[in-house]
């Protein structure tokens, strides 16, 4: 007997149908036309029937989904969550719910079982009908820190041992498809992997098993490396909702650059009260390497290196201070650097409006959690960057949770670095402002492989997962073929106005300047822009681009509206309509490559001039180039 059940999206573009035979199958539609064809879920467990297999509905609700959601720090003041949702109630003490966006559909299982279960795997399978283009990483192994570059190729051409990392983006020309997941929690993060087949183009579920045993190793030994695993996937809650398996569909690029899918579905705020949590900028110490011009001092990792960080963010608003790698030993956050005194260098930030921000390695603090953030909390510190974690198994997602909710208790932001994607957390747990889990700057200083290319690829995919950790603001620049690395002096590819798009096109509520104060001083009007520029935002739009080539996004704070642009090594003229502004006119401030900047990367100039609502503006942009354009009334 075959059970077929249908859920559109409130538009009734998108269809899922849902077939149920001795299995439960799913399929997508768009305008008609099958996307995704009939793919099967199932979840395994330990010592039961396994969830999907010989099915039995027992009842179904629909109910229509009309929420508005306010971010504590997003890229709107108010995201509406609409959609159609269905629950397929099982027997067996399970549930499926599904959901049908107009920009694309979830689902996910509950179980309602009074034990503790054992997962033994999870069944996810996108099956294609054609040999798409994907844009993806290609990981080889569960360590990873998810900072590859973008990969273009077909599904037949992924190696059969290789699994790829999420987000990843289908091209159906013209149509994409974007696959992540939301509410990862208590649960392993999931990759996908090709599955051979002669008649469709398969990508399957793919999860790290729970570790059981690991040994320190990596650079520094930062790293815990699994060295052995369990047979199962994580143990668990019986009594639980599992993670929302998210397929984003977009007619156009631009509606990948504009989806909130995943703060959307992730789980509510379990702060109460959240007023103490402030995003900002932050003046990070380790990409410049420390490296300040025409002081009268050692610069390093000492108290007067620092007290200049201090004094650069307090005249220049800038809200952070970060104290990275080097302030205390790295397997004991209770024993400072003899040229250190953390508790000094924050009363001296506090007098001057400055927080400061501690780093660490995950597992030197997993170890001393307690004692650590009661230190932290007790010398007044804003937040702590934890590094290293590399993971996303069982263990490393508690881990992400874990140090939320702790940090949290004590009143401290949290930044995660050497991670996997996010996937909503920063909604559960407002205090973490942001995730790496990208392949960003710091690349610049130990390898060639960054291009302006990737940098737009990210607006269009890693971005899909949540805030970014990217650590722009690169003022020693190049262009195509004059890069170099330099630990000590590095650079970046592409344009300073480059750099600067960063600032408006990519979204963190902690926000680095990665260069030296000294470099920004050198350019006053640089510096102000640095000053003034948010970190979250009251509205966004994406104006126009195409996946791998360019993109331009517009975000607005108050009254006044910026605008950020980048290409790829492709100079590009594009024309800027600016109906969607309210007032009727405008100062505009324009950073712009210089005419020369396809020659000498530091190229660029600063204009202003008057902007009315109903003129388009056109942005010319050089190889690797970027713009940004201030609107204020």
């Amino acid at each position: 007997m075959t059970e077929n059940y249908h859920i559109p999206s409130p538009d009734k573009r998108i269809l899922i149908r849902i077939r149920i035979t001795d299995r439960i199958y799913y399929a997508v539609d768009l305008d008609g036309q099958n996307i995704l064809w009939y793919s099967p879920l199932s979840l395994e467990l330990a010592g039961k029937a396994e969830l999907g297999i010989a099915p039995r509905v027992q009842r179904t609700t629909e109910r229509i989904v009309h929420e508005e959601i306010t971010p504590v720090c997003g890229t709107r003041a108010m995201i509406t969550d609409h959609c159609r949702e269905l629950v397929l109630k099982m027997e067996g003490d399970f549930e499926i719910v599904f959901r049908a966006y107009n920009n694309g559909v979830a689902y996910r299982f509950r179980t309602n079982f009074p034990e503790s279960i054992q997962i033994v795997n999870e069944e996810v399978a996108y099956r294609f009908s054609d040999d798409h283009r994907l844009v993806a990483h290609v990981v080889g192994d569960f360590q990873t820190s998810y900072e590859k570059l973008y990969t273009k190729y077909h599904i037949s051409e992924v190696a059969e041992e290789a699994f790829i990392s999420l987000p990843l983006v289908v091209d159906q020309s013209p149509v994409k498809i974007a696959i992540t997941e939301s509410d990862v929690q208590d649960y392993p993060g999931m990759y996908l992997m090709r599955k051979p087949n002669n008649n469709r183009f398969d990508l399957l579920g793919l999860f790290p098993a729970l570790p059981t045993k690991w040994e320190t190793g990596g650079l520094c030994q930062f790293n815990l490396r699994v060295t052995e695993r369990a047979n199962y996937l994580a143990e668990t809650d019986g009594q639980r909702a599992f993670p929302w398996r998210i397929m984003v569909i977009a007619d156009r690029d631009l509606d990948l650059v504009e989806c909130n899918l995943v703060y959307q579905l992730a789980r509510p705020s379990v702060i109460a009260k959240t007023d103490w949590i402030k995003p900002g900028k932050v003046a990070w110490d380790w990409w410049n390497d420390w490296n300040l011009e025409g002081v009268d001092f050692e610069t390093g990792v000492n108290d007067q290196t620092y007290r200049y960080y201090i004094d650069f963010a307090s005249q220049h608003r800038i809200d952070y201070v970060i104290l990275d790698e080097g302030w205390s030993d790295q397997f004991d956050l209770l024993l400072q650097k003899p040229q250190i005194n953390v508790p000094d260098l924050v009363k001296y930030a506090r007098a001057r409006g400055v927080g400061i921000v501690l780093w660490c390695v995950w597992h030197t603090l997993d170890r001393q959690m307690t004692p650590a953030l009661e230190q932290f909390a007790a010398w007044g510190i804003s937040g702590i960057k934890v590094d290293f974690i590399d993971r996303d198994d069982q263990i490393a997602i508690n881990f992400y949770e874990r140090v939320a909710r702790e940090a949290a208790a004590r009143n401290l932001l949290v930044n995660i670095h050497g991670c996997s994607k996010p996937t909503g957390l920063s909604r559960t747990y407002p205090n973490v402002l942001t995730f790496e889990g990208v392949r960003g700057n710091e690349y610049n200083k130990f390898d060639e492989g960054q291009t302006p290319g990737h940098d737009v690829d990210l607006v269009f995919t890693r971005m899909i997962a949540g805030p970014m950790d990217y650590t722009p603001g690169a003022m020693r620049n190049s262009t195509k073929g004059s890069f170099h690395m330099n630990n000590s002096n590095p650079m970046s590819h592409g344009t300073r106005c480059h750099q600067l798009a960063m600032y408006v096109v990519y979204f963190s509520p902690m926000q680095m300047l990665c260069d030296a104060p000294t470099a920004y001083e050198k350019s006053p009007d640089i510096l102000a822009f640095l000053s003034q520029v948010p970190v979250i935002w009251d509205d966004s739009k994406a104006l126009a681009g195409t996946l791998g080539e360019y993109v331009v996004v517009a975000r607005k704070s108050g009254s006044v509206w910026y605008i950020g642009a980048l290409t790829d090594w492709t100079a590009r003229k594009i024309a800027i309509d600016l109906s969607f502004v309210e007032a009727e006119s405008y100062e505009g401030t324009f950073f712009l490559d210089g005419i020369n900047a396809h020659r000498k990367a530091e190229d660029y100039r600063c204009e202003k001039r008057a902007v009315g609502k109903n003129e388009t503006i056109d942005l010319f942009l050089k190889p690797g180039g970027g713009a940004v354009v201030i609107l204020k009334p």
